[in-house]
């Protein structure tokens, strides 16, 4: 069953300029869906538009079959939780304070917080190994141990749709690894449906089971690796050649350079 659901949704930052286009796109419950595409092809406003940050022009965005304009904002922010690109905070909280903060959609107003959200807090830093850092500042942590943070945030919310914009844009390999991991591991463990944006196609291709390629503001391809990172869909999204490798079972995405590509036919001419 589809939990989230968009249906010919067009919409943009300026009247008569539309970043989508007519968009339609299904996620099934439990999902981990991967959006990917070049810069400026919608993927960051589709994430807008399914948290409910930006209504549609036109078009209709369901979540567990009821439109997002019809829940309230408190009850959406208990429903979809989003992991920005970047959340640093100019405040001296603690990890523990900044984890709880994902139970505020859950409190009544002057209301603290009670038995139920000291354990969804507890839950969501043992799920992203993050206890051992509750008393610490949020400032003091590494870019890792702060993502993994902000994940744990998000999953205090005890969302139904966890988003994240571009989670590993700022990290090295090593912490990019470390929190795909976790991500896939928390997928694994609760069923969490995920709709994650990405720009490296090697990490969608290893985690994402389902790949949404987006040109122009339209999905051009959705499907699995095989499906979807095909030599002509990358060249048509993307203007570059790839060669396309699997290694380790794994889909692998390489890069053709257009300098050598052209050194090779050049000598080739000249034989």
């Amino acid at each position: 069953m589809a939990l989230l659901h968009l249906d010919d949704v067009t919409v943009g930052y300026r009247p008569g300029s539309p970043v989508l286009r007519q968009f339609s796109l299904s996620v099934e419950t439990g999902a981990f869906a991967a959006l990917i595409g070049p810069n400026g092809s919608g993927k960051s406003t589709l994430l807008r538009v399914v948290a409910g940050v930006m209504a549609p022009w036109s078009g209709r965005v369901t979540l567990d079959g009821q439109e997002l304009s019809e829940y309230s904002r408190r009850d959406l922010a208990r429903r979809i939780a989003v992991v920005p690109q970047a959340a640093v905070s100019d405040f001296e909280f603690s990890v523990e304070e900044t984890v709880g903060m994902g139970r505020h959609p859950h409190l009544k107003r002057f209301q603290g917080m009670g038995e139920e959200d000291r354990i969804a807090v507890a839950e969501a830093l043992e799920l992203t190994a993050t206890a051992e850092l509750a008393r610490r500042s949020i400032r003091e942590l590494s870019g890792g141990e702060r993502q993994r943070v902000i994940i744990a945030r998000a999953l205090a919310q005890q969302p139904q749709l966890l988003l994240l914009d571009e989670p590993t844009n700022h990290l090295d390999i090593n912490h990019q690894l470390e929190i795909l991991d976790l991500l896939s591991e928390l997928h694994d463990q609760t069923g969490l449906t995920l709709v994650c944006v990405t720009h490296d196609l090697n990490a969608a291709a290893e985690f994402g089971e389902q790949l949404v390629l987006i040109e122009s503001g339209r999905p051009l391809a959705v499907g699995d690796a095989h499906q979807v990172l095909t030599q002509e869909r990358v060249r048509q999204a993307y203007g570059v050649d790839v060669w396309i490798e699997q290694i380790g079972g794994s889909t692998r995405i390489i890069p053709k350079s257009r300098r050598r590509l052209a050194k090779e036919t050049a000598h080739r001419s000249q034989m």
